[in-house]
């Protein structure tokens, strides 16, 4: 059964898709020097405003933008959800421990901020969603570190493919810019201090930034039969675990190498077939490397490469679902978005540095995440 993508939602630091998308062909940035938090120095953010936005207002503004792009209309009560999350309410639950903490001497407040602490957990962005649309289908909520926007939408393919659903509402939202996680990623060394420059030989490490994208997907026959506009197919995915390391990558990229290859072999594709790789590139030493050596052992040919996360920062478990929403606006437009940060290459790769009129079939978006979690999605032209 063919799935089909008929609805896309975004919003990163760069604004809207249609906002997102020129800018990011203009070649600019929404990273810049910022520090919400008073008790920690500055550093290069990718915010949607001058404060950390809000996860249930992000979720729903994205959701309804998806449900408008696809042409339908609420309720949709035989809908799926699967909307996933890396790190879900964690700045909500650091103010609500810190409010804890300070009024401890309060015997109450426990009993008094359980709704709310009941309202932050994991899955309440899916839950949320599926309130918000009307829906009794299933509701999944994936987390799979960096992986999880990909993640979720081959779940999302799967219930289409099994016949369990004929919609889907799939993708990920983040709002990671809190003080543990930048706490956490400094005490790493991970994070940048200038700016995000994807596969340059100068990168510095990752920058954190919001964001969030929500596709409608639609069994191909149930599309046509109500004429929606499709803005491409999802072809196959492939997902593979390293089972190695916490936060570092197997360098033998055995389980990643599968991963890409499994998501061809279901793609009915070859890697000469592939126009476009949107890469994870997080500018991190590590990972970048390990990136780049995929890449190039997959296709000795050299196929066109960027990373969009030079503009949008790393949305963390969003990152991949903005990844695979560029690919479709690249196979709508037939242009290739740029490596914003991108000057000197380090890597024999053909990394695309201005927006790049192109021939675009099928395009392949990456994801890679913490845990050894390894995600590969075709996507083609119809």
């Amino acid at each position: 059964m063919k799935v089909v993508v008929t609805g896309i939602g975004i919003t990163s630091a760069l604004g809207n898709l249609n906002q997102s998308w020129q800018k990011l062909l203009e070649g600019k940035s929404a990273v810049g020097l910022n520090q919400p938090f008073a008790e920690l120095p500055p550093l290069p953010l990718a915010l949607i405003n001058s404060q950390p936005v809000d996860l249930t207002s992000l979720t729903k503004q994205v959701v309804e933008t998806a449900v408008k792009s696809s042409g339908l209309t609420l309720p949709l009560p035989e809908c799926g959800v699967v909307i996933g999350s890396s790190r879900g309410y964690q700045g909500m639950l650091e103010k609500l421990a810190k409010k804890q903490l300070i009024q401890d001497s309060q015997q109450d407040n426990l009993e008094q901020d359980d709704g709310s602490f009941i309202n932050l957990l994991p899955h309440q962005p899916a839950i949320f969603t599926a309130s918000q649309i009307g829906t009794t289908g299933p509701v999944l909520a994936p987390m799979a570190a960096c992986a999880t926007g990909i993640w979720a939408i081959a779940r999302a393919v799967e219930l289409i493919e099994t016949g369990q659903c004929q919609q889907v509402i799939a993708g990920a939202v983040e709002s990671p810019i809190t003080p543990l996680t930048i706490a956490g990623f400094r005490k790493m060394g991970a994070l940048a201090q200038t700016g995000a420059y994807p596969f340059d030989r100068s990168r510095e490490g990752l920058v954190l930034g919001e964001g969030a994208a929500i596709l409608v997907l639609e069994s191909a026959e149930f599309a046509r039969q109500r004429s929606a506009k499709i803005y491409g197919q999802i072809r196959g995915c492939g997902l593979t675990n390293d089972a190695s390391y916490g936060s570092a990558p197997d360098l033998s990229g055995k389980s990643a190498l599968s991963a890409i290859a499994q998501c061809l072999k279901r793609s009915g594709l070859a890697a000469e077939d592939i126009d476009y790789v949107h890469a994870h590139g997080t500018a991190t030493q590590l990972n970048d490397r390990h990136e780049a050596n995929l890449i190039q052992h997959i296709f000795p040919q050299r196929v066109a490469v960027s990373s969009t996360k030079g503009a949008t920062g790393h949305t963390l478990g969003a990152s991949g679902a903005l990844g695979v929403a560029f690919c479709l606006m690249a196979i709508e437009n037939q242009v290739l978005p740029p490596c914003v940060g991108f000057n000197d290459a380090e890597f024999d790769l053909d990394l695309v540095r201005y927006g790049r009129e192109s021939q675009v079939e099928n395009v392949l978006c990456l994801s890679f995440g913490f845990g050894g979690q390894n995600a590969a999605l075709v996507l083609s032209k119809v």
